[in-house]
């Protein structure tokens, strides 16, 4: 067994090696429990409260055991930041010469082959000038990049278009077959990963690699030691989405271009191959259109109700099979043409399988609909069965850990949800409280007067309420929003409210940049409120003065309305289990607890917390929710708010002179 004392002691080696590191008796437990759950094989659930510094709780003792170590990620951008800083400090400090790599989805990485045909393409079209710069900025980069990874072309939006010309996709990609295989960056990482000790991954990737067989991690998880999740709150809707199936309109669209491609390249004798991939084309389109709602999602029997969605469906199964046909006959003349093919035959297999409703007692079927694109989804409607075989694989370290895994300090419904409680292999479960002052450093605000959510006044009522609050904070807020309808309703009222009381106060909203950018101009203005939905509850990291006041709309109870929740509910429900304690509640306190938890992000910060929703009083259940929530002291009076709120002003002021 490590003695890990003197590793993390205020003059130990990590004090020595890292400016600023302070000692906590909480980070010391967490690491000496993870130390000896990876010496002994075990499954560990392991809660640490803000503060706790868990990453150097993991990251000490999985780099002094030795052996592979397979480090998930919620983010690719907390990806980056464990391979690019705190890996390497602990690596240093620890003085260990432990290898490792950072293993990303092949999407983001620039593919050369994609990349070559991209610019040899005579008929491409791209959506706007700037493409045709980038297109120019990635070619460069590619011959002198040594990684691919897109991130390193910071130039270039992580969202425009011409990336998808210009990386691969587990559909399209041409594996030992394509001319550029030995030059591929993919390739290159996978071999990275073969060889490192420590490979750090995403969840999406970790799923989707396990099940899919697709990113390399097939080969890395047999000769695992210790499998570490961060942010673990995130795996079951992570997981949900790899165990299940999808079919996408955008995919369907990538193959009738690539067709089209591969035609015009390989096979311009046969013009009727284009014409039938084009008219394949036409289908998706019109397939989209005949769904009127926008960012929704709906289930199976609402949308098979649409006779128009239903017959533009089976227009579209046949319009498949005449370019399978087709294929078939010209997939000998290249790669990529027979890529195609099977390309064509497993979207056909999946859609047949979606509408034929196969499965249906273990899948819930539902459509999701954006802008410009459809998804056909089944998702399971539990994923604990099928994610428990892969905890009895083989013998290893799993560990999981995130400051939002309970409720009241009870874990069994991440566990229920992950099948970590099922058989002999039972998880260690372990908490550790936050080291932060809560009680002096946060209060908890929940206003008189406000009507129920379901009221018509009610968003008009929250801004109202919010605005004495906001200004004894001097803007310096987040608003953090449960809908993206509710989020636009109080930028507009909010806006329109400072105007007529002429505060200064400038006003983010989400959508308007990238979220580290919105955040860059959040710390810069520090006087500005940030208005956001989802994006902003978590992974968010705002320290000091910038952020004074968290105000919460309402709580975060998921749409019963949503298709995969319905069916889970009804579920539980036909089983006799009481699917709003067991499932509802604890989901939206998990998520409670991380908008919360963007408020004090260090020893030294001070603030409010402002939930405006009246059940967090009303009803029976609110106890159990503020129970769960860091021991702030609670008020409804606003003059106490206020009185707070200058007393932190009185004392930056001091802090500053």
């Amino acid at each position: 067994m490590i003695d890990l004392k003197s590793y993390f002691s205020d003059d130990g080696v990590l004090a020595r090696s890292i400016s600023n590191y302070c000692a906590r008796a909480q980070q010391l437990e967490m690491a000496q429990t993870i130390a000896d759950a990876i010496t002994e094989s075990r499954i560990l659930v392991a809660e640490a409260g803000t503060g706790t510094g868990k990453t150097f709780a993991y990251l000490v003792p999985a780099l002094l055991a030795g052996g592979k170590v397979i480090l998930s990620t919620g983010t690719k951008t907390l990806q980056d930041q464990l391979f690019n800083r705190d890996i390497p400090a602990v690596r240093l400090a620890l003085k260990v010469p432990v290898t490792i790599a950072l293993l990303k989805g092949r999407a983001n990485y620039v593919c050369h082959h994609h990349l070559k045909r991209t610019l040899e393409d005579e008929h491409i079209s791209f959506t706007n000038r700037d493409e045709v710069g980038y297109l120019k900025l990635i070619a460069s980069f590619s011959s002198i990049s040594k990684s691919g990874d897109k991130s390193s072309l910071s130039e270039i939006p992580e969202n425009a278009a011409i990336w998808q010309k210009v990386t691969s996709t587990r559909e399209n990609c041409l594996g030992t077959e394509c001319p550029n295989y030995k030059e591929c960056f993919v390739m290159e990482a996978r071999k990275q990963a073969l060889i490192a000790d420590v490979v750090v991954v995403n969840h999406h990737l970790f799923f989707a690699d396990v099940l899919l067989r697709d990113e390399g991690l097939s080969e890395l998880l047999p000769a695992c030691n210790t499998v570490i999740f961060d942010e673990a709150h995130q795996l079951p809707e992570t997981a949900s989405l790899f165990f299940g199936k999808s079919v996408s309109t955008g995919q369907l669209l990538e193959l009738a271009r690539d067709v089209e491609t591969e035609s015009f390249l390989n096979a311009k004798d046969s013009p009727v191959l284009s014409e039938t991939s084009a008219a394949m084309e036409r289908t998706v389109l019109d397939l989209r259109l005949t769904v009127k709602a926008e960012n929704a999602r709906l289930s199976l029997p609402v949308v098979m109700r649409n006779s128009q969605f239903s017959s533009a469906l089976d227009d579209l199964l046949r319009k498949l099979n005449a370019l399978i046909y087709l294929l078939q006959e010209q997939a000998g003349r290249s790669e990529g043409l027979e890529n195609c093919r099977q390309r064509a035959c497993e979207l056909t297999a999946d859609i047949q399988s979606w509408k034929n409703q196969e499965g249906a007692e273990e899948f819930v079927r539902w459509i999701e609909v954006f802008s410009h694109t459809l998804q056909l989804n089944a998702t399971p409607l539990s994923i604990a069965e099928i994610f428990n075989k892969q905890l009895n694989i083989s013998p290893r370290a799993w560990i999981f850990t995130s400051a939002t895994l309970s409720v009241e300090g009870n874990f069994s419904h991440f566990n229920g949800e992950m099948g970590l409680n099922m058989g002999s292999n039972m998880p260690q479960l372990a908490h550790w409280e936050s080291p932060f002052d809560f009680s002096n450093q946060a209060l908890l605000y929940v206003p008189i007067g406000l009507p129920e959510p379901a009221s018509h006044q009610y968003t008009k009522d929250v801004v109202n309420a919010s605005l004495p609050v906001l200004m004894a904070s001097r803007g310096r807020a987040f608003f953090l929003c449960t809908s993206l309808r509710a989020m636009q309703q109080i930028y507009d009222l909010l806006s329109e409210a400072f105007k007529r009381e002429k505060l200064g106060y400038p006003i983010l909203l989400q959508g308007q940049g990238s979220r580290s950018d919105m955040l860059e101009r959040f710390r810069r203005m520090d006087n500005a409120v940030l208005v956001g939905s989802q994006s902003f509850w978590e992974g968010v990291d705002v320290r000091g003065e910038a952020l004074s006041l968290v105000v919460i709309d309402k709580l975060p109870f998921a749409s019963p309305d949503d298709p995969v929740l319905s069916a889970r509910i009804d579920k539980i429900n036909k089983e006799g289990r009481n699917a709003f304690m067991e499932y509802q509640l604890p989901r939206a306190i998990i998520n409670l607890k991380q908008g919360v938890g963007r408020l004090i992000r260090d020893k030294a910060d001070r603030g409010v917390v402002m939930i405006c929703d009246p059940r967090l009083i009303t009803k029976s259940y609110g106890k159990k929710i503020w129970r769960s929530l860091p021991p702030m002291r609670r008020t409804r009076d606003l003059c106490e708010v206020q009185s707070f709120l200058l007393r932190n002003e009185s004392m930056e002021t001091r802090h500053s002179r």
